[in-house]
């Protein structure tokens, strides 16, 4: 007797049913995700005194999606509307860097440096962190075919 060999595509053999999931893993990142969120932000807020900033928040903030996916199976976020805002951001970054520059041009004091270097971190921050959340499930959902 011959046993029929099954194929299987690569959007079969990467869907996961919901009850694969270990309830534990579920738990525990389900408590770690509001720690990621925070840590993220606090690498974006201290960027100008320390080592990190923008993109390393960033990257942290994406983490916290690519989790809660990896936890639940669940996109609660559109992506076209994340890729709008990333849009948005990029644009706030280059308008607020070049009206910061001529208003500020011949009064660059420390603390005009601080208040510019902490907006810019946290605008490039949420920046980084819509691209590569968009990334992680433009491969996830169009690219696993």
């Amino acid at each position: 007797m011959i046993k029929e060999k099954k194929s299987y595509k690569a959007s079969q053999v990467l869907y996961r049913e919901k009850d694969k999931h270990s309830e534990l893993f579920t738990q525990t990142m389900g408590m770690i995700y509001p720690v990621i969120i925070i840590f993220g932000f606090y690498i974006i807020y201290n960027g100008h005194n320390t080592p990190g900033g923008g993109f390393q928040g960033g990257a942290i903030l994406s983490s916290a999606f690519t989790v809660n996916y990896l936890a639940t199976d669940d996109i609660k976020i559109k992506l076209s509307m994340l890729n709008k805002i990333e849009k948005l951001l990029y644009l706030l970054i280059v308008l607020f860097g070049v009206t910061f520059t001529i208003y500020f041009l011949s009064d660059f004091s420390h603390e005009v440096k601080r208040i510019y270097l902490a907006v810019m971190n946290m605008l490039i921050g949420l920046k980084v962190a819509c691209g590569l959340t968009v990334i992680f499930y433009r491969f996830i959902f169009f690219e696993s075919r």
